[in-house]
């Protein structure tokens, strides 16, 4: 069950250019006309910074989000981060980027070209493809989170990566025809379809049904409606048919049923645990073993997944992305999609192989590349991970 794509048609249509004058969240000197009041220089003293003390947690160890303060600051606390990753974890408000090795394999990226990371995040892939240029060339980089996207900005500068080498744009990738047209074409191009770590671990952004918090799974929480919102607008068929469709959910009836009993008895589903208690409800009848446990837990990944697609558009926003390609990439462009479900998949790989039987491709990847059983043990996130690539005829 799809619903219109406002990603292209609405509000994410323009690009922003993430640069060190948009960047100002006070956005002083954004009205040429504007007078600055007069002021005596006892006024004109700044006030003195508020001190902001971390976070205080009880036992001996951080257990939520905001508590793990040392995690936050990677740089400074190195030996903690390398601690928790080699545990199989990822640090609080990171991200581990995936099959790194795979990518750049493929990519064969060279000293002067002009690539684009259409999916910026934490900006690990981007950041290994600016050291294959070896300053020289031109990175550009897309993502619509308004919220982790700064703080990737100023994470790349820090690294020596600034904008002589480096464009950030903030836009959906689903408007890759117009970046295309401004910048391009590109002789590399990556997409990593995956939710970003920081983006799950984050209470506030509703993206877990591991913890508490505002049952929002938008990529960009300034625009769209919230996951809460959208399932309030929907029917119970709705419910079920976007759940199948999104998330191949064999459960999806008895789920829908119960998201529509919970409205009647006038309960709200405003929270991830709302949401998951409507789903654990909904498999009430099912006998109390070890089984059920684990059939809740992957019925919960499925229903938040389904949701989330449908909230972003992300199946319109892959299709719109995988149409702009051909004119997107240079001849002898290459291009690597990672993808984390099957239904990302089916469409990347129908794509690639009618392109390839149109002349546009040159060569695509007869079947996917997973990451190996080392970075899986690393990082369990990458486990449902698919890779596939093609280059441009």
């Amino acid at each position: 069950m799809k619903k219109e794509l406002n990603t292209i048609k609405g509000k994410e249509k323009d690009t922003d250019i993430i640069n060190e004058s948009n960047l100002d969240v006070d956005n002083k000197g954004t009205d040429d006309t504007s007078v600055e009041p007069l002021v005596t220089d006892n006024q004109a003293q700044e006030p003195a910074p508020v001190h902001k003390r971390r976070v205080r947690y009880k036992g001996t160890h951080p257990r939520t989000f905001e508590e793990k303060y040392k995690e936050h600051n990677p740089e400074k606390y190195a030996d903690t981060i390398a601690k928790v990753i080699s545990k199989g974890s990822t640090p609080a408000g990171m991200h581990i980027s995936i099959m790194v090795k795979e990518i750049l394999d493929f990519l064969q990226i060279k000293p002067g070209q002009k690539g684009l990371d259409a999916t910026l995040g934490y900006g690990g892939h981007t950041r290994k493809m600016l050291e294959q240029l070896q300053g020289e060339g031109h990175m550009y980089a897309l993502d619509v989170d308004p919220i982790e996207i700064v703080k990737t900005k100023e994470r790349l500068a820090k690294a020596g990566f600034g904008e002589d080498i480096l464009t950030i744009i903030k836009t959906n990738f689903a408007n890759l025809s117009e970046v295309a047209n401004e910048h391009g074409p590109f002789d590399f191009m990556m997409a990593d379809l995956g939710v970003s770590s920081m983006q799950i671990d984050n209470p506030e952004r509703g993206f877990s049904y591991k913890i508490d918090g505002p049952l929002d799974l938008r990529l960009d929480p300034e625009h769209g409606v919230s996951a809460a919102e959208r399932l309030r607008e929907l029917s119970q068929d709705e419910i079920e048919g976007m759940l199948v469709e999104n998330s191949d959910e064999p459960y999806a009836d008895k789920i829908a049923a119960e998201v529509i009993k919970t409205y009647r008895r006038g309960q709200k589903i405003e929270t991830t645990t709302d949401f998951k208690n409507v789903i654990e409800n909904a498999l009430a009848f099912l006998p109390d073993n070890k089984e059920k446990k684990d059939i809740v837990k992957k019925t919960c990944q499925r229903s938040f997944q389904a949701l989330r697609i449908d909230v972003n558009s992300e199946f319109e926003v892959l299709e719109a992305f995988l149409e702009a390609l051909p004119d997107a990439l240079a001849s002898g462009g290459r291009v690597a999609i990672l993808t984390f479900h099957s239904g990302e998949d089916r469409l990347v790989k129908k794509t690639f192989n009618r392109l390839l039987k149109a002349g546009v491709f040159s060569e695509v990847s007869k079947d996917v590349i997973r990451p190996s059983a080392e970075e899986c043990a690393q990082n369990g996130r990458a486990r449902s991970t698919k890779m596939r690539w093609a280059v441009k005829a």
